[in-house]
């Protein structure tokens, strides 16, 4: 029986990473002290900066700071430092039902995000082998599933708060750029009536001010029926929908997982693909790097091995 053809990695060595949590930070008023892991090379100075943010799903695990390593461990071992959040709506923590924001936290988890932006300096100090190490000037945020909503509002996305009807904006101009995987698309009549009745922040979700430039990745077999009854095309709104610079890279064959981001060897994949992983890992990776330093070549690079050619694994669209 042969072997699976992998995408070959021309992203350079992998650097050894050193991965530390939990990493505490206080958080006045929030229910539980806000937890993160930082993953990052041993070596090299002037760290850009990845935030991380968890999807949902059935695993107690994988929607917390130990998920995603996949992606966590593969940016870290081409130059980025990432730091991941357990959110307050992670299975994890199993807050009450009656916690205020529950019970998927939609603000906090954008607050989340600030909070750790704001205190770099207490969280390089924590880790060892960290401190002085660390690009302020050049941050991304990156998320899957309802971490992509998540990424979104401090891309600019904005919605409407269904307990008071203000607009709210979260956007921070500190994220220079951004990831969607798998990210939720448009409200309206695009939601199922169970999302429009249990998760009305969904339903007003507004693309129009997403002004930071952004990397969308959908997966053309991505149906999502549970959120959605406008199929896979939903969640490439974030870039239809928003303006540009935006770049969409639909994976062909990809469901929800995009071939299992969340966690190696995870049962909630649905479409395990360890190819395909290596694809969106490359990508990713490449997109922010190009993105954080303008001029070089690893976006072009993915690009020509990955989406080009008879064996491609998806196509690009940017504008």
């Amino acid at each position: 029986m042969s072997q699976p053809a992998y995408p070959r990695d021309d992203s350079g060595p992998r650097t050894a990473v050193l991965s530390v949590g939990p990493v505490t930070l206080p958080v006045p008023g929030r229910p539980v002290d806000l937890q993160l892991r930082i993953t990052a090379p041993v070596t090299g100075d002037d760290l850009p900066v990845v935030l991380l943010s968890h999807g949902q799903g059935f695993s107690h695990h994988l929607s917390s700071l130990d998920g995603y390593a996949p992606l966590a461990h593969f940016w870290a071992a081409h130059g980025f430092a990432v730091v991941q959040p357990t959110h307050l709506s992670s299975t994890r923590l199993n807050l009450p039902p009656g916690t205020p924001g529950a019970p998927l936290f939609w603000r906090s988890r954008a607050e989340d995000m600030r909070h750790v932006l704001d205190r770099l300096d207490a969280i390089e100090a924590a880790v060892p082998q960290l401190p002085g190490r660390l690009d302020r000037d050049r941050v991304a945020v990156a998320g899957h599933s309802m971490g992509g909503h998540t990424a979104s509002l401090l891309l600019g996305a904005r919605l409407t708060d269904p307990e008071d009807g203000a607009v709210v904006d979260l956007a921070d101009p500190r994220v220079k750029a951004g990831v969607l995987l798998a990210a939720p698309g448009r409200g309206g009549d695009a939601v199922t009536e169970t999302v429009t009745r249990n998760y009305p922040f969904l339903g007003t979700t507004d693309f129009s001010a997403m002004t930071t430039p952004a990397l969308v990745v959908a997966g053309d077999e991505d149906d999502s029926p549970h959120l959605t009854v406008a199929g896979p095309d939903w969640h490439a709104d974030p870039y239809r929908l928003a303006p540009g610079p935006k770049t969409l890279l639909t994976l062909f064959g990809a469901e929800h997982g995009l071939g299992g981001v969340s966690g190696y060897d995870v049962a909630e994949t649905t479409d395990d693909s360890p190819e395909r992983v290596a694809a969106v890992q490359r990508l990713t990776w490449a997109y922010l790097r190009s993105r954080l330093y303008p001029g070089d070549p690893a976006w072009q690079s993915a690009q020509d091995a990955l989406t080009t050619g008879p064996h491609a694994l998806g196509r690009v669209e940017t504008k």
